[in-house]
Protein backbone atom coordinates (compact mmCIF):
# COMPACT_ATOMS: atom_id res chain seq x y z
CA UNK A 1 0.00 0.00 0.00
CA UNK A 2 1.60 3.57 -0.94
CA UNK A 3 1.63 5.91 1.73
CA UNK A 4 -0.05 9.51 1.73
CA UNK A 5 3.36 11.24 0.06
CA UNK A 6 3.50 8.74 -2.21
CA UNK A 7 0.15 9.52 -3.80
CA UNK A 8 -0.05 11.77 -7.20
CA UNK A 9 -3.32 12.00 -7.42
CA UNK A 10 -4.01 8.83 -9.47
CA UNK A 11 -5.13 6.88 -6.97
CA UNK A 12 -3.10 3.38 -8.12
CA UNK A 13 -1.38 1.45 -5.35
CA UNK A 14 2.33 1.05 -5.31
CA UNK A 15 1.36 -2.04 -7.55
CA UNK A 16 -0.24 -0.42 -9.86
CA UNK A 17 2.33 2.14 -9.83
CA UNK A 18 4.63 -0.07 -10.56
CA UNK A 19 3.20 -1.34 -13.06
CA UNK A 20 2.01 1.24 -15.34
CA UNK A 21 5.85 2.42 -14.82
CA UNK A 22 6.99 -0.50 -16.17
CA UNK A 23 4.61 -0.71 -19.17
CA UNK A 24 5.99 2.83 -19.96
CA UNK A 25 9.59 1.83 -19.87
CA UNK A 26 8.42 -0.70 -22.19
CA UNK A 27 7.28 1.81 -24.61
CA UNK A 28 10.32 3.66 -24.29
CA UNK A 29 12.22 0.03 -25.31
CA UNK A 30 9.92 -0.13 -28.03
CA UNK A 31 10.95 3.37 -29.47
CA UNK A 32 14.75 2.96 -28.76
CA UNK A 33 15.30 -0.41 -30.09
CA UNK A 34 13.44 0.52 -33.45
CA UNK A 35 15.98 3.59 -34.12
CA UNK A 36 19.32 1.57 -33.28
CA UNK A 37 18.10 -1.59 -35.19
CA UNK A 38 17.81 1.12 -38.25
CA UNK A 39 20.98 2.62 -37.35
CA UNK A 40 22.59 -0.72 -36.78
CA UNK A 41 21.57 -1.71 -40.21
CA UNK A 42 22.95 1.10 -42.21
CA UNK A 43 25.84 0.63 -40.01
CA UNK A 44 26.29 -2.86 -40.69
CA UNK A 45 25.77 -2.79 -44.94
CA UNK A 46 28.87 0.12 -45.41
CA UNK A 47 31.35 -2.31 -45.42
CA UNK A 48 29.13 -3.61 -48.75
CA UNK A 49 29.62 -0.34 -50.69
CA UNK A 50 32.16 0.43 -53.03
CA UNK A 51 33.79 3.16 -51.54
CA UNK A 52 34.22 1.20 -48.02
CA UNK A 53 37.42 0.36 -49.12
CA UNK A 54 38.37 3.97 -49.67
CA UNK A 55 38.22 4.63 -45.60
CA UNK A 56 41.52 5.85 -44.11
CA UNK A 57 42.74 4.01 -40.63
CA UNK A 58 40.94 6.65 -38.62
CA UNK A 59 37.54 6.21 -40.49
CA UNK A 60 37.81 2.47 -39.90
CA UNK A 61 38.38 2.58 -36.42
CA UNK A 62 35.68 4.65 -35.93
CA UNK A 63 33.36 2.62 -37.94
CA UNK A 64 34.45 -0.62 -36.17
CA UNK A 65 33.75 1.55 -32.45
CA UNK A 66 29.96 2.35 -33.88
CA UNK A 67 29.08 -1.31 -34.77
CA UNK A 68 30.61 -2.34 -31.38
CA UNK A 69 28.67 0.61 -29.88
CA UNK A 70 25.03 -0.28 -31.74
CA UNK A 71 26.00 -4.16 -30.70
CA UNK A 72 26.30 -3.41 -26.92
CA UNK A 73 23.12 -0.73 -27.54
CA UNK A 74 20.94 -3.77 -28.86
CA UNK A 75 22.48 -5.81 -25.92
CA UNK A 76 21.20 -3.15 -23.19
CA UNK A 77 17.40 -2.69 -24.65
CA UNK A 78 17.35 -6.85 -24.54
CA UNK A 79 18.94 -6.54 -21.22
CA UNK A 80 15.48 -5.37 -19.74
CA UNK A 81 13.19 -8.34 -21.53
CA UNK A 82 15.70 -10.34 -20.37
CA UNK A 83 15.66 -9.05 -16.78
CA UNK A 84 12.41 -9.15 -16.80
CA UNK A 85 12.23 -12.68 -17.84
CA UNK A 86 15.02 -13.50 -14.78
CA UNK A 87 12.73 -11.86 -12.27
CA UNK A 88 8.88 -12.95 -13.57
CA UNK A 89 6.90 -14.00 -10.67
CA UNK A 90 9.46 -13.21 -7.78
CA UNK A 91 7.48 -10.27 -6.57
CA UNK A 92 10.11 -7.72 -7.13
CA UNK A 93 8.53 -5.64 -10.21
CA UNK A 94 10.06 -2.21 -7.72
CA UNK A 95 13.83 -4.03 -8.24
CA UNK A 96 12.91 -4.66 -12.36
CA UNK A 97 11.43 -0.57 -12.43
CA UNK A 98 14.82 0.44 -10.95
CA UNK A 99 17.10 -1.50 -13.10
CA UNK A 100 15.62 -0.67 -16.46
CA UNK A 101 15.49 2.90 -15.61
CA UNK A 102 19.37 2.61 -15.04
CA UNK A 103 19.95 0.53 -18.41
CA UNK A 104 17.42 3.11 -20.53
CA UNK A 105 19.27 6.08 -18.94
CA UNK A 106 23.28 3.94 -20.16
CA UNK A 107 21.19 3.37 -23.54
CA UNK A 108 20.27 6.64 -24.67
CA UNK A 109 23.34 8.31 -23.58
CA UNK A 110 24.95 5.29 -26.07
CA UNK A 111 22.48 6.41 -28.28
CA UNK A 112 23.68 9.92 -28.02
CA UNK A 113 27.56 8.88 -28.76
CA UNK A 114 26.30 6.98 -32.30
CA UNK A 115 24.21 9.54 -33.64
CA UNK A 116 27.24 11.84 -33.25
CA UNK A 117 29.65 9.41 -34.32
CA UNK A 118 27.32 8.15 -37.06
CA UNK A 119 27.11 11.44 -38.59
CA UNK A 120 30.65 12.28 -37.93
CA UNK A 121 31.59 9.73 -40.28
CA UNK A 122 29.26 10.71 -42.82
CA UNK A 123 30.14 14.05 -43.62
CA UNK A 124 34.25 12.71 -42.79
CA UNK A 125 33.52 10.75 -45.76
CA UNK A 126 31.40 13.26 -48.40
CA UNK A 127 32.87 16.35 -47.46
CA UNK A 128 36.26 16.60 -45.12
CA UNK A 129 37.50 15.91 -41.73
CA UNK A 130 36.79 19.35 -40.22
CA UNK A 131 33.45 19.18 -41.01
CA UNK A 132 33.10 15.71 -39.82
CA UNK A 133 34.75 17.43 -36.50
CA UNK A 134 32.00 20.36 -36.74
CA UNK A 135 28.91 18.42 -37.13
CA UNK A 136 30.54 15.83 -34.22
CA UNK A 137 30.60 18.49 -32.00
CA UNK A 138 27.29 19.97 -33.15
CA UNK A 139 25.11 16.63 -32.92
CA UNK A 140 26.62 16.41 -29.46
CA UNK A 141 25.58 19.76 -28.05
CA UNK A 142 22.14 19.37 -29.40
CA UNK A 143 22.10 16.09 -27.70
CA UNK A 144 23.33 17.04 -24.51
CA UNK A 145 20.82 20.45 -24.77
CA UNK A 146 18.12 18.09 -25.75
CA UNK A 147 18.62 15.00 -23.52
CA UNK A 148 20.19 16.55 -20.70
CA UNK A 149 19.56 20.25 -20.13
CA UNK A 150 16.31 20.59 -21.72
CA UNK A 151 14.72 17.51 -19.32
CA UNK A 152 16.03 18.87 -16.11
CA UNK A 153 15.27 22.43 -16.79
CA UNK A 154 11.30 21.27 -17.59
CA UNK A 155 11.53 19.14 -14.24
CA UNK A 156 12.76 22.06 -12.28
CA UNK A 157 10.04 24.42 -13.71
CA UNK A 158 7.16 21.30 -12.94
CA UNK A 159 8.49 20.80 -9.45
CA UNK A 160 8.69 24.47 -8.88
CA UNK A 161 5.13 25.17 -10.27
CA UNK A 162 3.90 21.55 -9.20
CA UNK A 163 2.62 20.50 -12.15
Amino acid sequence: MSSPSDDDGRGESSNQRLDRNWQDMLQELRVMQTGIQILTGFLLTLPFQSRFTELDRVQVIVYLCLVCLSALITALVLASVNLHRVLFGLKVKATLVGHTAALIRTTIALVGLVLAGTAWLVFDLVVSRTAGLIVLGSVLVVVVLLWVVYPLAVRRRALRHGG
